[in-house]
This record gives structure tokens, C-alpha cells and sequence, in this order.
């Protein structure tokens, strides 16, 4: 965490030499000394940090060494605000550039000092690094351990004495992991992997397996190999040797204990070449413990098994004969059966009920968690309720200080100390979002990139580099995924709020940001982030916010919220890097805003803000600009001064009448917008009258990975075609024409962008593009008053990577036939308003994954398509506010003479809009009937 901040810091070193070096005179040598003694310190810190949990001595050097690279940056920053003031333009530049010079003197006395007092407290910090060195050695082991650190238990052999009485949930996760076992059809060596976050019971699992009778039996060699975190490979090999040999009753061979690694490689080889095997490797961290000893392991064709447990799911790639069961947590049901029987030993008691369910939910189906809190809880008076009633309070804080409950803390905190130090920092920052928050992955991607966190790869853009940090989070088991959509894209992702407490408390600890949401926080001399939660309230009118970087917003609702915003705003921050006021109650842009001249990331999503100042234009290092779902329709032309902005979000949807489709609003075109060449989301631009220019403008911003274009018209054609073959980029892209009768003219693109993945038309066409056919990497397409003669399945049928097709008003045809082998990735279809559409015809072997079929608004079809029982996937089938007639005679042939063709799909539905609310009727069981519900497809 230190060495991250330290890495940063160093950065931004280079990159100020390099810019400003030559207003650097005076304080050059203390910024030469400090980046040399940081350099030299950051390599140890890796180690440091680590131990900085174990070690206090160490624990404190690595908080100094973290808060001078901190004060150092503050320098940095306050150095480059004079440097901001002295670019302006014009005749104001001119007079500003004069008065700098004059004033430049004072400012480089002013920061020779900051410097030379900041100096002095690296030479203090570098000689404890002399001093506190002893204590590390190559491995990364302490020396000394604390008292606690002797007397912390790890329970990972309990879960290995387990009887199978006591476990929940069990039975189909073991029956499941013996048939990959048992498999017969391949006798070549396979290797089976269990996944999950730590404390979900993979050990306890797959030991129920090792032992299983019919296992034992089938296998006539068997190993269980603890790996861990720090493993050595002699020792690991040694102790394999050694349980395998005991097992077969063999003499362990002389010399083990001086054999070199391969030697011991080979004997176990020659053990293992002639006989069915089963090897277990318990808790696996890397592939490099893996890569370590697979050579060990004969492929010799008699169905041997080799099993992993894991929290790292990237290990899935160890072998191409590799099968991956990820342990799921425990459903509220099995929950409450184990939290009864460890706590009660029985049912829970009436008067408890209500607060043990509260309680239990914290853990969130995690079975260490639910098996450690019952312990405490067992331990009090059911008729003390109020001793319960604190717990479920005070949770976070229990885990803290109940030496019962440390375990938990302890075992799911090994994830976040083997993260690598770039990452750290990175998880540690999901502590600023509210409990049971869903988080958007590319929110968190472009917070991160802001914050500074993501390195500088060759060859790679931030957000490719920032969304493999977070794939690794996710292959840690460290963050979950919430929602999906259909191509299996994370839409909405989460934390486990047992982890959640835990990085609140090392991110508190570590003084990373501080969480405000009641009145008894704890405030630091420093605050260097702030999430607020709910209410600016009573914050300290005395607290300093000088050094404050981010400042983040939730759930600020209500006039006292919105008064008490302004206010705070007003506070004069100056180094500000993130500001987030998503859904604040804000109606006024902050004039204060602008005063942020370190602001790379600017965030008014939600708010009710309408109109942007000129002044905008000041903030120069400005990143994100998300106005999404704001008032604003028009930007100042001097947002063409934001050189640095990459991703610009103006636009908002709104619901026409009561259809479940939207009509989008975006900003007037800027002349002049293609230089805004860092740009790499644009949404959404309107062309206007006369775009053609502004369309062809957007040819040159060739970074653009998403654009959104509104109000297109016929004669836009030839300058929009000739931009998109030019924006080779290109993932996502959206055009819509200025009213529905209005032709979108794609005929004249040859070459379009290769890497396209989602692309949404609409607009009348006079054909299908021939072109779409071959960007094999489409994974969506939505269509959308197209209004098409020819059938469009023709061209769109063999895209191998379409799993998402939306028609609305695309086809006036009475027959769609969806032919054999066609759409062989398709998971949603979604068809309405064809008005001709009389039959839907499936062929055998078309859309063989397809999960939801919608149907919406298609008037004159009467029946289910034709081989929808073919459909072997087919989870929803739902017809949508269809005519009186039309639903009613469907309805009539689904419980009816159409019944067996549709008795496999779990989900039939028949919706339709009646007293200002979505009512579904499911074909069994009670209508839905709720303000809040929508059919399965929203249209954008």
C-alpha cells in the first residue's frame, strides 16, 4: 500500500522534471535526493508491506514512509496550480505571466522549504529502513512475531476433521466433483479445481471427497497436499514423497532430505507411472505453485485425478484437460439450518428470530463467518436481547475486537496481503462505496485511473490496463459479480460485506480514506479522501480539508443535503483529483468546481444540473466528464480546452409514454470537437442541420471506443461513413436518425471498424449494410425502424459471436424463419412491433442457446413459432402487450393444443399495460401486478 503511493509519487517526479525543470532551480538537489531515496526505499517496501500487520516497528516506518510520499505529492500538486495559473491565454496570460515571474521567487522560497522540511523526514525514514532491514529477510518472513501472531489459530485443519453431519449444503457440490472424478470417457490425466472466496468451505468439500469410500476405492494412490501462501517447493515434495510412499505401505527412499528438486521430481514420478492416482493440493495461491510441481505428475492414460482448492480463479488455465466447480456460498435456507445448528443447537428461539436473521445476513452464506459468529452468539443469554441487538449493530467493530471472531478477519484478509502492491490500493478503494452498493466496472475503472493507481503499460491504454486489475479482483474471489448481460459482461458488480468491513478497517488504519455516514467518526489529522454517505452533517467546522484528493457523494437527498453540499463545496480544496456528486441534490453547476484545478474526474450523474459555466475550461487535466441523465443539452465551446478529457457523457434517456423503450437526448456539436483527441467514449453528439462538417469531424478522434450519434439525416451519409471507416477502434457505436422516416445512409462504408462489438440503428434503411456480416466480433445488435423489404436474418444469421438481437419496426415480411445452423450464439431474441409478422418459424439446430424469446406488439401473429420446442435452452418466452385477441387466442393455444411444445421453458409469460402499471401473467401460478415491473427487453 505504501510502496504504492511511494511508485505514484515517483511518477509524478518525472513527469514534473520533465515539464517544469526549469522553474525547478533551487529546489532541484531535494527532489534529486528524494526520488533517489524513494526509489531505493519502494523495492523494500514490498516486503515491508506485507509484514505491516505483524510487525509493529515495521508498521510504523511503513505509515511515515506513506504520509512524506503523500505531503511530498501535496508539494507537487500546489507547485503545478501556480504553473496552471501562469498558461493563460491572451492579454489576461500576458499580465498573469508577469505577475508569476514576479511572484516566482517567493514561490520557489516557499517550496525549498516545504521541500527541505520534507527532505529531512526522508533522511529520518531512510535510516529506519537501515535500521528495521534486519527484519526482513529474501522470503519476505519477519523474524520476530508479535504475541498475537504466536496465538492467532488458522481453523484449516478443523475444517479437515469435520463429521459430514455437521456441514450444510454439501451433498450436490461433492456428488458433482465425484462424477468429474469417476469420468471414464478420457483416461488421460485431468485436473479439477475448486474455486471460491476464503471461509466458503473448499477444503472441508473437497476432503469429504478425498475420503469418500467409493474414491478411496477407485484410486490406488492418494496424496493431500497443503500448499499455502509461502510454500517451498523441497518441503512440498518431500511431504508428498513421504504421505505416498507411507500409504503404499513403500519404504520412503534414502536421502530424501538431501535430494535436489528434481531428484525428488523423478521418485515421484516413478511412483505414480503405473498406477491410478488421486493428488489433492489444498489452497493454492498462483500458478507458479502449480507450475512448480506439475512435472511431478505422470500423464500415464488411467484416469488420474489431480484436485485444487483456490481462491485465485485464473488457475483455470493451468491445463487444457481442466474442469472448475466455483463453490457457491450457501442459500438463506441452508444459512439458517447451520447458523441453528451451531448456534441453538436446534430452532431458534421466537424473541431472537428477527435479530439472528439480521445478523446472519452479514455473512452473506459464508460458512466460516456463520460458523464464527455462532460461536460467539452461543456464548450469550437468549434472554440478553440486548447483547444480540448490539452485535448485529456493531458487526464491524466485533470483528475487530472479539478474539473469536479475529479468525474471520484474519483468513479472508490473506487474499488482500497476497494482492500485489499496484492492486492494493486499488481494492482498497471499493471501501468508499455503501454497503450492498452495485458497483458499474467502468465507473471504478476511470475512479482508479484518477486516482493514479493504474501503471503505465506500453503499448496499452489505462482502461485496458485498469479493467485487468479488476479481472484479477474478480479471479480472487476478492469482488463479486452482481449482474451480467447476455455475452456474460460484468454489468453491475459488489463486495462481501464481511470484506467490505474489513478493508473500511485497514483503509481507516492506513489513513486511505474516511467513511462519513453517522457522527462518531473518527477524523484524521489529514484527510486525504471522503466518502460521504447520506449526510454532510455536523462535519467539524474546524476540520482542515487542504489535503483532501477525492471527495465522493452517496445517497445525498433532501433540501438540509442539498443546502449543506454548496456549503461544503465552498470549503477551498485545492488538490482535488476526484469529485463524485453522482445523484446529489444539486440544480446549480458549483462554482467552486472550476477552482479545482487538479480535477481529472468530474461526475454529475443524476443531479438535476443544467447548464455548464464557461469556466469549465480551466480545468485543463480534466479525464471524465460524466453529465449522464443531467439537464444539460449544450456545452460552452470552451470544453475544447480540455485536451486531457477522454471520456464526455452528456445525454439522458427518457420514457416514451408507457412503452419500455427510451428516446435519448444528448449535446449540440461543437465545431472544433476534433481536438479533442484524447477522447474515447463520445455520448451523445447531435448532428443538427447541416452536420455534415461535425460528422466529419468525428473521423479524426481515432482513440473513440464508443460513439453516440443523434439527429442524423440522408445527407449525412457520405461524411459519416467516411468517419467510421476511419475509427479503427471502435467497440461500441449508436446512430440514431432525426425522426423515424428518416433514412440512415451506411451503404458507402468498404471497411468498417473490425473490433466492433455492439451496434444500435435507428433510422429507416433502405437495405440491411452488407458489411455488418462480416465483423465477426458483433455480440449485439439492436434495430430499431429500419423498416426492411428483405429479410434481414439473411445477413445477420452467421455472426459467431451475436448473442443479443433487438427488431423494432425492421421487417414488415409475414415470416421470420430462423434457419438450421444459423445464430449459434444467440441468448436473447427480442421481436416487436413487426406488423406484418404472421409465423415465426425455427428450424432444427437454429439458435441452439437461446434463453429469452420476447415478442412484443406484433398484431397479426396468433401462435408460438413453429419447432419452439426444439428450443432446448429456452428459459422466458413472453408475449407483450399484444392485441386483446391476438394474446387471448396465443394464451388459449399455449394451455392448449401448443402445451407440449412449451413445456419444457420454465418461464411463459403474457404481459400487457393496464392501469398505469405492467401487469404479467404468468401461464401458471399468481399475476405480477406491480408499478415497477417491465418485460424482459428494454429497448434504449
Amino acid at each position: 500500500m505504501a510502496e504504492s503511493a511511494v511508485s505514484f509519487l515517483l511518477s509524478r517526479l518525472e513527469t514534473l522534471v520533465q515539464q517544469e525543470v526549469h522553474l525547478l532551480r533551487g529546489v532541484w538537489g531535494d527532489f534529486d535526493y528524494m526520488k533517489g531515496e524513494l526509489q531505493r526505499i519502494s523495492a523494500f517496501l514490498r516486503v515491508a508491506d506485507t509484514m505491516g500487520e505483524n510487525e509493529d516497528e515495521i508498521k510504523t516506518w511503513v505509515e511515515q514512509v506513506r504520509d512524506v510520499a503523500y505531503d511530498t505529492e501535496d508539494v507537487l500538486k500546489e507547485f503545478m496550480i501556480h504553473i496552471i495559473h501562469g498558461h493563460a491565454d491572451g492579454f489576461h496570460g500576458f499580465l498573469r505571466k508577469i505577475f508569476c515571474c514576479i511572484k516566482n521567487r517567493e514561490i520557489r522560497h516557499q517550496i525549498a522549504s516545504e521541500m527541505q522540511r520534507i527532505t529531512s523526514k526522508v533522511r529520518d525514514i531512510s535510516e529506519g529502513h537501515q535500521r528495521y532491514c534486519y527484519k526482513l529477510n529474501i522470503s519476505g518472513q519477519g523474524s520476530g512475531t508479535t504475541a498475537e501472531n504466536d496465538t492467532w489459530y488458522y481453523p484449516r485443519g478443523d475444517a479437515l476433521l469435520l463429521e459430514e453431519d455437521e456441514l450444510v449444503g454439501i451433498e450436490e457440490p461433492k456428488r458433482q466433483l465425484i462424477r468429474w472424478l469417476f469420468h471414464g470417457d478420457d483416461p488421460s490425466l485431468k485436473v479439477v479445481s475448486v474455486v471460491g472466496m476464503g471461509g466458503l468451505g473448499k477444503t472441508t468439500l473437497v476432503k469429504k471427497v478425498y475420503d469418500d469410500s467409493e474414491v478411496k476405492l477407485h484410486f490406488q494412490a492418494h496424496a493431500w497436499i497443503t500448499v499455502s501462501q509461502s510454500f517451498k517447493i523441497k518441503e512440498l515434495l518431500k511431504d508428498m514423497i513421504q504421505e505416498l510412499f507411507n500409504e503404499l505401505k513403500q519404504p520412503i527412499p534414502q536421502g530424501v532430505e538431501t535430494m535436489n528438486v528434481n531428484r525428488l521430481k523423478e521418485d515421484i514420478k516413478a511412483l505414480l507411472c503405473q498406477r491410478r492416482y488421486l493428488l489433492v493440493l489444498d489452497d493454492v495461491w498462483s500458478i507458479e505453485a502449480w507450475q512448480a510441481v506439475k512435472y511431478a505428475f505422470p500423464n500415464n492414460n488411467c484416469g488420474s485425478r489431480v484436485m485444487i482448492t483456490t481462491r485465485n480463479a485464473e488457475l483455470k488455465a493451468i491445463s487444457r484437460r481442466h474442469m472448475t466447480y466455483y463453490l457457491k456460498p450457501l442459500s438463506p435456507e441452508q444459512s439458517w439450518d447451520l447458523f441453528c445448528m451451531k448456534t441453538f443447537e436446534d430452532r431458534c428461539p421466537q424473541h431472537l428470530e428477527e435479530l439472528s436473521r439480521s445478523i446472519l445476513q452479514r455473512c452473506e452464506g459464508l460458512p466460516l463467518a456463520i460458523v464464527a459468529i455462532s460461536g460467539v452468539l452461543s456464548t450469550k443469554t437468549t434472554s440478553e436481547i440486548h447483547e444480540w441487538d448490539q452485535i448485529n449493530r456493531c458487526i464491524g467493530a466485533e470483528l475487530e475486537d472479539n478474539r473469536n471472531l479475529r479468525s474471520i478477519e484474519r483468513i479472508l484478509s490473506l487474499s488482500y496481503d497476497d494482492l500485489p502492491y499496484y492492486l492494493k490500493s486499488c481494492f482498497l478503494y471499493l471501501s468508499i462505496f455503501p454497503e450492498d452498493h452495485l458497483i458499474e466496472p467502468m465507473r471504478l475503472i476511470r475512479l482508479w485511473i484518477a486516482e493514479g493507481f493504474v501503471k503505465v503499460v506500453q503499448g496499452k491504454k489505462p482502461e485496458e490496463v485498469a479493467e485487468g486489475y479488476l479481472n484479477e479482483l474478480f479471479a480472487r474471489s476478492l469482488i463479486q459479480v452482481a449482474e451480467t448481460t447476455c455475452n456474460g459482461k460484468v454489468k453491475m458488480c459488489r463486495i462481501h460485506d464481511l470484506l467490505r468491513q474489513i478493508i473500511i478497517s485497514k483503509s481507516r488504519s492506513q489513513n486511505f480514506a474516511v467513511i462519513y455516514k453517522e457522527e462518531n467518526v473518527s477524523w484524521p489529522e489529514k484527510v486525504r479522501r471522503l466518502s460521504a454517505h447520506n449526510t454532510l452533517q455536523n462535519v467539524p467546522h474546524d476540520k482542515s480539508f487542504s489535503h483532501l484528493r477525492s471527495l465522493l457523494m452517496f445517497d445525498m437527498v433532501g433540501s438540509l443535503s442539498k443546502s449543506s453540499i454548496y456549503r461544503f463545496l465552498s470549503g477551498g480544496f485545492r488538490l482535488l483529483s476526484v469529485l463524485d456528486l453522482q445523484a446529489a441534490p444539486l440544480e446549480i453547476f458549483p462554482d467552486e468546481v472550476v477552482r479545482q484545478f487538479h480535477l481529472r474526474y468530474l461526475s454529475l450523474r443524476n443531479t438535476r444540473v443544467k447548464k455548464l459555466p464557461k469556466s469549465i475550461g480551466k480545468l485543463r487535466l480534466l479525464e471524465t466528464l460524466d453529465l449522464k441523465h443531467t439537464r444539460v443539452a449544450k456545452l460552452p465551446v470552451e470544453i475544447l480546452k480540455l485536451q486531457q478529457l477522454r471520456h464526455l457523457l452528456v445525454y439522458r434517456y427518457e420514457i416514451e409514454s408507457y412503452a419500455p423503450f427510451h428516446s435519448k437526448f444528448g449535446f449540440g456539436a461543437l465545431a472544433g470537437i476534433a481536438s479533442l483527441q484524447s477522447l474515447q467514449k463520445l455520448c451523445f453528439v447531435k448532428a443538427n442541420k447541416g452536420g455534415g462538417v461535425i460528422v466529419k469531424e468525428l473521423g479524426s478522434l481515432n482513440q473513440l471506443r464508443r460513439l453516440g450519434v443523434l439527429k442524423l439525416r440522408k445527407e449525412d451519409g457520405i461524411p459519416l461513413c467516411s468517419s467510421i471507416e476511419r475509427l479503427s477502434n471502435l467497440r461500441s457505436l449508436s446512430l440514431t436518425s432525426i425522426k423515424e422516416d428518416e433514412i440512415i445512409d451506411l451503404q458507402h462504408i468498404s471497411s468498417p471498424p473490425q473490433f466492433l462489438q455492439r451496434l444500435y440503428l435507428t433510422g429507416r434503411l433502405e437495405k440491411l449494410p452488407q458489411w455488418m456480416a462480416s465483423l465477426h466480433g458483433l455480440v449485439r445488435v439492436f434495430l430499431k425502424w429500419s423498416r426492411l423489404k428483405d429479410d434481414p436474418l439473411e445477413t445477420l444469421q452467421h455472426l459467431p459471436n451475436l448473442v443479443h438481437l433487438e427488431f423494432l419496426q425492421v421487417y414488415g415480411g409475414e415470416i421470420l424463419c430462423f434457419k438450421a445452423q444459423g445464430f449459434q450464439k444467440l441468448n436473447l431474441l427480442g421481436l416487436d412491433k413487426l406488423e406484418g409478422l404472421r409465423t415465426v418459424i425455427v428450424e432444427d439446430g437454429a439458435m441452439p442457446y437461446l434463453e429469452k424469446l420476447i415478442i412484443r406488439r406484433c398484431k397479426l401473429l396468433e401462435k408460438v413459432p413453429i419447432g419452439i420446442e426444439l428450443l432446448d435452452n429456452l428459459k422466458v418466452l413472453e408475449f407483450s402487450d399484444m392485441p386483446h385477441e391476438s394474446m387471448e387466442t396465443i394464451r388459449s393455444r399455449v394451455q392448449g393444443e401448443d402445451h407440449q411444445k412449451v413445456a419444457h421453458i420454465p418461464k411463459v409469460y403474457f404481459t400487457c399495460w393496464m392501469n398505469d402499471c405492467w401487469v404479467r401473467y404468468p401461464l401458471e401460478g399468481e399475476t405480477e401486478n406491480e408499478t415497477s415491473l417491465q418485460p424482459a427487453v428494454r429497448y434504449k
